[in-house]
């Protein structure tokens, strides 16, 4: 597999260190390097690009700024000076967060997740073009590829650039983006109640307040999204005299 990359820094000493690590990565092709994120705009919208390496804290519009106003964006592993900025950088289903300087090898695992985030999605592609209505997914977990049938899920929660796919007999740990694990989900049958969790409908025991149980797991609702949840879960379900 070869991922189709480009970098935007206006540091030229970013740019290049970026542009040897992706020299020695054999499964990483550099499609070009620049210094603003307006230039790479006409690039990025041919769809050739599948992986930005896009700096935060650059003058007229920041990294987040610009990958915000990307109608279909790529994937994304943001880099920085400043920490601080990871959170938001993982609300946009950032795929890693690398701070400066970059060494080598905090590069290779970002390059690393984003392989992996390519080949889980090859795969629940080959599996969709089949024609049947699969009724499982694939994710990448403890080093190997793990078939997830959509009834075993309980919810899935998002813990900064990995997911949690939690199921009645185990969790799983993947280097997932939340937004793609929510995209296989089935939206008849699973609820996003929170910014950080996805429930599976049927799988609910109870409604307390701003709470959710699911067996033993407790999943906090979201108050804009409480409303819309409630209205969800129990729609033409709700017995009163």
């Amino acid at each position: 597999m070869t991922i189709n990359c480009i970098i935007i820094d206006d540091e030229p000493l970013a740019r290049a260190g970026l542009q040897e690590y992706i020299s020695d990565t054999g499964f990483l092709h550099l499609l070009g390097s620049f210094d603003n994120p307006l230039a790479a705009t006409e690039l990025i919208s041919s769809g050739k690009v599948q992986l930005l390496f896009l700096d935060i804290q650059m003058p007229k519009i920041t990294g987040l700024e610009f990958f915000k106003t990307l109608k279909d964006p790529p994937a994304v592993v943001f880099t920085t000076a400043y920490p601080q900025y990871a959170l938001d950088g993982f609300e946009v289903n950032a795929l890693d967060y690398l701070v400066k300087p970059v060494s080598f090898d905090r590069f290779l695992k970002a390059a690393l997740k984003a392989k992996e985030f390519f080949e889980v999605r090859q795969v629940n592609k080959t599996e969709a073009g089949t024609g049947e209505a699969a009724e499982y997914f694939f994710i990448k977990a403890d080093n190997k590829l793990v078939k997830i049938s959509y009834d075993e899920i309980l919810y899935v929660e998002a813990l900064q650039n990995y997911v949690n796919i939690h199921t009645a007999g185990k969790k799983y740990m993947s280097y997932l983006t939340f937004k793609l694990v929510e995209d296989y989900l089935p939206a008849g049958r699973f609820i996003k109640v929170h910014k950080s969790f996805i429930i599976s409908a049927a799988k609910v025991d109870s409604i307390d307040g701003n709470e959710i149980r699911i067996g033993q797991y407790h999943i906090p609702v979201s108050r804009g999204l409480k409303d819309e949840v409630i209205e969800k879960l129990v729609a033409g379900k709700f017995l009163k005299r």
